[in-house]
C-alpha cells in the first residue's frame, strides 16, 4: 500500500506508455497491446512529481478514442482454418498480443478533497507510463461520502467495472438545491431513475418530504416502500407513501406571494392594486411568522383603505369592500387552505 495525492492506494496496474500530445492541448496519446482494458471511458492516469512538495500527483484522465496501429499482416488471416498464431509462432513472433494500439486521452486533473479537480498544466513526458485507476480512488473521487452516509443517493455503479466495484452516490443537497432535468430518449430509464432517486430520498439516511406531481401514473409502484425493511430505521422510521388526485390538493395561503395573489384574482384597478400591495406588505411586516390565512389579508386590506372626506374626517375606502369580495373568492376556493399538507418524511404524489 502507498500513499499518493494524500490517499492510501492499492498496487497499480500499467496498461501503456506515452507516445506523446494528442490533437488538443488537453489531450495524450499511449500505446499498448491490452486491448481488455482500454474502453472508451474508461479511467487512466499518468504520475508527475509536485515541484514545490515533492508529493506524487495522479493526473486522471479518460479514454476517448483507441485506434489499432500495427498488427500480424493480413494474409495470415486469409485462412479461416489455420489458427493466426500458429503460424506467427512459426514465423518468430512470440508476443502474446500481436496488436498494437494507440489511445487518445482527455486529461481531468489530479484531484484534492478540498478543491476538487485541479488541472496541472503538465503533459506527460513521452515514455512516461500509463495507469489503469484502481477501484478503490475512483470510488474517493466520484462521491463526496460513502454509500449510506447523510445526504447521500446511492443510484447504482460505475458500469466500465465488473461487479459493484465502483458505487455512485450522489450529493442529495446540491441535487434538491437546484433545477435538474433528466434527458433521455423514450423508453431509456428516465423514470425509474427518477424512482431510484426518489427511494433514496426516503430512506432512513434521509427522511426526506417529496410531493411528485404523477399525470401519468408511473410511481403508484412507490407504495411499495410502506412497511419495507429496506427503508425502516432503527429508531422505527417508517417512510409513509399517501396517493392525493386532483380534488385532495390544498395550496396553503401562506405559500403566496404578491404576484401569486394578483395572478389569482380578477382585474383589479390601479387603485386596488395599490391598496393590496400596501396591505399585503404591512400584512407580512407585521406576522412574526411567516404563517397567515385570508382573513389577515382582508383585514390588513381594510386597514390600507384609508381616506379623508371633504372635512378632513377619515373613512373607509370603497376599495376595500370590492378586494374583500375577490379574496373572499379564494377563500371558498377547493384549491386553497390555511394549513399544511407538508410532514417530513411523507411522500407525497399526485396521480390522475
Amino acid at each position: 500500500m502507498t500513499v499518493v495525492n494524500g490517499q492510501p492506494r492499492d498496487a497499480t496496474h500499467v496498461i501503456g506508455t506515452v507516445k506523446g500530445p494528442g490533437e488538443s492541448g488537453n489531450q495524450y496519446l499511449f500505446i499498448t497491446a491490452q486491448s481488455d482494458r482500454i474502453k472508451i471511458g474508461e479511467f487512466v492516469f499518468y504520475r508527475v512529481s509536485d515541484v514545490e512538495t515533492a508529493e506524487t500527483l495522479d493526473i486522471l484522465g479518460k479514454i476517448s478514442a483507441c485506434r489499432l496501429v500495427d498488427h500480424l499482416p493480413d494474409r495470415i488471416f486469409a485462412d479461416s482454418e489455420i489458427d493466426p498464431s500458429t503460424i506467427a509462432a512459426l514465423i518468430g513472433f512470440k508476443y502474446a498480443s500481436p496488436e498494437i494500439y494507440e489511445v487518445a486521452v482527455e486529461v481531468i486533473g489530479y484531484f484534492n478533497k478540498n478543491l476538487g479537480f485541479m488541472n496541472p498544466r503538465r503533459p506527460p513526458e513521452p515514455g512516461a507510463k500509463v495507469y489503469l485507476a484502481d477501484d478503490y480512488s475512483l470510488t474517493g473521487i466520484l462521491n463526496k461520502q460513502p454509500v449510506g452516509a447523510v445526504g447521500t443517493a446511492h443510484i447504482g455503479h460505475l458500469l466500465l467495472r465488473e461487479g459493484q466495484a465502483v458505487p455512485i452516490a450522489l450529493d442529495v443537497k446540491e441535487l434538491v438545491s437546484t433545477h435538474m432535468a433528466i434527458l433521455a430518449g423514450t423508453g431509456s430509464g428516465k423514470s425509474y431513475t427518477a424512482g431510484v432517486l426518489i427511494e433514496e430520498l426516503m430512506r432512513p439516511h434521509n427522511r426526506a418530504a417529496v410531493l411528485i406531481f404523477d399525470p401519468h401514473g408511473e410511481y403508484n409502484t412507490l407504495e411499495g416502500m410502506r412497511g419495507h425493511p429496506a427503508f425502516r430505521g432503527e429508531d422505527g422510521y417508517e417512510p409513509q407513501v399517501k396517493i392525493l388526485h386532483p380534488n385532495e390538493i390544498k395550496i396553503r395561503y401562506s405559500s403566496l406571494d404578491y404576484p401569486d395573489v394578483m395572478a389569482l384574482l380578477p382585474e383589479m384597478s390601479d387603485r386596488q392594486q395599490s391598496i393590496l400591495y400596501k396591505a399585503f406588505s404591512a400584512m407580512r411586516g407585521k406576522k412574526k411568522s411567516d404563517r397567515w390565512d385570508m382573513n389577515d389579508l382582508i383585514h390588513a386590506v381594510f386597514e390600507a383603505d384609508i381616506v379623508q372626506d371633504d372635512n378632513g374626517n377619515e373613512k373607509q375606502g370603497s376599495s376595500a369592500s370590492a378586494l374583500e369580495w375577490k379574496l373572499n373568492r379564494l377563500v371558498n376556493s377547493p384549491y386553497f387552505t390555511p394549513t399544511s399538507i407538508w410532514v417530513p418524511g411523507i411522500y407525497l404524489s399526485r396521480d390522475r
